[in-house]
């Protein structure tokens, strides 16, 4: 049963989530919404020309940062010295790369403007944040998310230079700050860096271990 919300914030069980993880339709993108949902492991996905739909899937693609794999090849990228990494320096810029990013097999993109505007705005209340890649003070790859206390909600990455965005999150997972990073969709190159499914009793079991 998918469920459709209106003006009071709340969000039905995620456990009634249909078998593709849609949970409910409508409500709004605002800041106390997008909190509520983060914490009980519900997140927005939709098109321009749909509604907002809002999600929890049955398994939670995730990568804990203690079980991060870095290749030689990575390692040296990451050594090299033409590379520089920041936290935080250009959070609009890198959600609106992620935009413009082509993705295989998709038309267009799912971060919309409202959806950047509702981002950007949980950034300057401090709970979305963003990883840039630089090279030769260009921006060549990054990623943003939302942190639910030490759980990472990763959203989405870009690189315009080859290795970027996999640079980024090597240095969120060695940041020291999270103690799990949610993927949320399968890629076989988040896969190679040691990410894994778990179920969705597992994640919410973390989620309320690590909220605070």
């Amino acid at each position: 049963m998918i469920f459709r919300l209106d003006e009071r914030l709340l969000f039905p069980n995620p456990a009634l989530a249909e078998e593709d993880g849609l949970l409910a339709v409508g409500g709004d993108l605002s800041t106390e919404r997008l909190l509520l949902a983060y914490r009980n492991g519900i997140f927005p996905w939709y098109s321009e020309d749909e509604p907002i739909l809002w999600f929890s899937p049955h398994e939670r693609f995730v990568l804990y940062p203690d079980e991060l794999i870095i290749s030689k090849s990575m390692r040296k990228v990451l050594t090299s010295g033409q590379i520089k990494i920041t936290f935080n320096q250009c959070f609009s810029e890198v959600i609106a790369a992620c935009a413009k990013a082509p993705r295989t097999g998709q038309n267009g993109t799912w971060i919309t403007a409202e959806m950047r505007e509702a981002y950007i705005a949980l950034h300057k209340k401090g709970y979305a944040h963003s990883v840039e890649v630089w090279m030769q003070d260009e921006l060549a790859g990054g990623l943003y998310g939302v942190a639910v206390g030490k759980v990472f909600c990763g959203e989405s990455m870009f690189s315009r230079v080859s290795n970027a965005s996999k640079a980024a999150l090597i240095h969120l997972c060695n940041s020291g700050g999270y103690k799990l990073i949610d993927c949320q969709v399968y890629t076989p190159h988040l896969q190679s860096m040691g990410a894994r499914m778990i179920s969705r009793e597992e994640y919410t079991a973390i989620l309320k271990e690590h909220l605070l």
